[in-house]
């Protein structure tokens, strides 16, 4: 695994925050040049530990909420599974996890999926499976493009907000629908959250000026969350939990609040499963995460148990696959659904 210096750390800090800020402006945050930031980012690039993308949000990509689903496998054939679950283009992301389950993926009903036959027959028929439990996802707390490094000012974090087109932890209820125009925009968003007016003009064959209006339309509105996405295990938080909550239904609200609050937390949902609260987060060591569980979590009200596991490998993560459970793989394509004119 590469490791990365102080500098590069805190440029990943400031593309977290502000994935589409200028290089003059991260490198004036930053007190460096704009050379310095280009070849600092060009590396972390060309070394695939770094790459832009966009959050697209859900009803736009998918014809429902999205499944949490847990696998179990007959002894021996995990890997065999995961592979197999790795050509299902449903599959947004693929942990290998000890624990009660062996597997567990966040399953997103695209345009042309037949939800029921994937959970109750396609899944099912991999060689190996024992058993699934797929849990609908009834309300989301806290996403993947939420998680940031800690390591800025607040001086630093306020300039660098100042270029941030919508808040991250506040997507709308619902966009849309989007003109062709802006579906094909939102589509080159989701493969290069950085794309420039330029190279948006080039490839949608538009002038630069209304290549930049789509851009921000589609952005405004909160169709597509630019992000930074790089393993946390690279950023010194090599281990990932999966925690689910048993909590009391009037204290939901409360707890889901707490964790999306917190700064360990990619992926924090509310479920229609035997525990109402799915928690996935990273963090730095054995240690970091039991003063979690026994301070923070210790601390919040109505949680009448919890069951953890840890992961053993990651395969995919917002639809990269993994090499080496480290660094960016190929993005998986047809994820999109075809553009409709509104």
């Amino acid at each position: 695994m590469q490791q990365l210096d102080d500098a590069d750390l805190d440029l990943v800090a400031a593309l977290q925050l502000a994935p589409r800020a200028p290089l003059n402006t991260i490198a004036e945050v930053l007190g460096t040049s704009a050379s310095t930031v280009g070849r600092r980012m060009q590396r972390l690039q060309e070394s695939r530990l770094l790459r832009f993308i966009s959050t697209v949000h859900w009803s736009l990509l998918t014809t429902g909420n999205p499944y949490v689903v847990w696998i179990k496998c007959e002894p021996g054939t995990t890997s065999g599974v995961a592979a197999a679950i790795q050509q299902v283009r449903e599959a947004q992301s693929i942990l290998i996890t000890s624990g009660d389950a062996d597997i567990y993926c966040t399953i997103y009903p695209l345009s042309g999926t037949d939800l029921r036959r994937l959970l109750t027959h396609t899944l099912p028929a991999i060689p190996g499976i024992a058993s699934i439990q797929a849990h609908l996802v009834l309300r989301a707390a806290r996403q993947a493009v939420a998680w940031h490094l800690n390591r800025l000012t607040d001086a630093q974090a306020a300039a660098l907000r100042e270029h941030v087109d919508a808040d991250p932890n506040s997507p709308p209820d619902r966009v849309g629908p989007l003109t062709e125009a802006e579906s094909n925009t939102l589509r080159l968003l989701f493969d290069d959250g950085r794309i420039s007016a330029a190279q948006a003009a080039r490839e949608l064959d538009v002038s630069r000026s209304t290549a930049y209006r789509l851009i921000q339309s589609v952005l405004e509105q909160g169709a597509a969350r630019p992000r930074v996405e790089i393993e946390p295990a690279v950023l010194g938080f090599p281990l990932t939990a999966l925690i689910t909550l048993d909590v009391q239904p009037r204290h939901i609200p409360t707890v889901l609040a707490a964790l999306r609050a917190g700064p360990s937390g990619r992926f924090t949902v509310m479920t229609a499963g035997p525990a109402p609260i799915t928690h996935h987060a990273v963090f730095r060591d054995e240690e970091h995460l039991s003063r979690f569980v026994t301070d923070d979590l210790g601390a919040l009200p109505g949680i009448d148990g919890l069951n953890m596991s840890t992961a053993l490998a990651v395969l995919r993560r917002q639809w990269i696959d993994r090499d080496n459970d480290v660094f960016l793989g190929e993005r998986i394509h047809e994820v999109l659904p075809p553009t409709h004119p509104r």
